[in-house]
Formats: structure tokens, sequence, C-alpha cells
């Protein structure tokens, strides 16, 4: 076991200059992997996000579609109604 109170040599402090550097790059490897991780992360979700509102907007394209069908179909509705009236001689009715 190392006297702990003996006098550190240069070759010691080189030693554990060397075990620094090579701390100094393992925390860097795994910092730079961090980082490689978050962005994958990053991608993944705003890939998600963009597919979600791909298919929102379509399902609401499609939502408008439909209501601009009942629309006209509607319209189509009160102007036969309209020629039944004008037929009939009936005044139309307030809503």
């Amino acid at each position: 076991m190392d006297d702990r109170n003996a006098p550190a040599t240069k070759g010691d402090i080189f030693d554990l200059d060397e075990k620094i550097d090579r701390l100094e790059q393992k925390f860097d490897k795994k910092f730079d992997d961090l980082i490689e991780r978050i962005s994958d992360s990053e991608t993944r979700l705003l890939r998600a996000f963009y597919d979600f509102a791909t298919s929102n907007q379509k399902r609401m394209t499609e939502l408008e579609g439909n209501e601009a069908a009942i629309r006209s179909r509607m319209a189509t509705i009160e102007d036969r109604l309209l020629q039944v009236e004008k037929r009939l001689n009936m005044p139309p009715q307030a809503a």
C-alpha cells in the first residue's frame, strides 16, 4: 500500500496527468454520444409530429369537402323548395 504522506514525484504527477487526459477523452466521447442521441430523439419527435400533422391535414381537408357537399345539397333542396312554393303561390315562412 502506498504511503499517503510520501511526496509526489514528477512521475506520479505525469501519471496522474495522463489519467486525467484519458478521463477527459472518455468524457468528451460520452458527451458527444449524448448529444447525438438527443439529436436523434429530436429528429424522431419532429418526424412523428410531421406525420401527425400530415394525417390531420388530410382529415381536415376531407371534413371541409364533406361540409361543402352538404352545403351544396342543402342549397339545392332550398332552391327546390322555393320552386315548389312559387308554383303553389305560397309565401316562404320566416325562420
